[in-house]
C-alpha cells in the first residue's frame, strides 16, 4: 500500500476513534491501545505525515478529511 494512503486510513480512524471516545465519555482500554498502536504505525512515515500536515494546513482542512489526490496535487 503506498505511504499516503496508509497513513490517511490510521489517521481516519484515529479520529474515528477519539470522536468515540470523547461522545462515550468513557476510556476504553482497548481503544487507548489501538490509539497507541497506530501512533507507532505513522511514526514509519515522517515524511507522508508531513506532506498531509502541510497540505491539511494548505487546504484548511483536517488531515482525516483528505483524500490522496489532495495530496497528490500538492507534492
Amino acid at each position: 500500500m503506498d505511504p499516503i494512503s496508509e497513513v490517511l486510513r490510521l489517521l481516519r480512524r484515529q479520529a474515528e476513534i477519539q470522536n468515540g471516545l470523547r461522545r462515550s465519555n468513557a476510556s476504553c482500554v482497548t481503544d487507548e491501545r489501538e490509539l497507541l498502536l497506530i501512533r507507532r504505525k505513522l511514526s514509519r512515515y515522517p515524511a507522508a505525515v508531513q506532506a498531509i500536515g502541510i497540505a491539511s494546513t494548505e487546504l484548511q482542512r483536517s488531515a482525516d478529511a483528505l483524500s490522496v489526490d489532495d495530496i497528490g496535487k500538492r507534492f
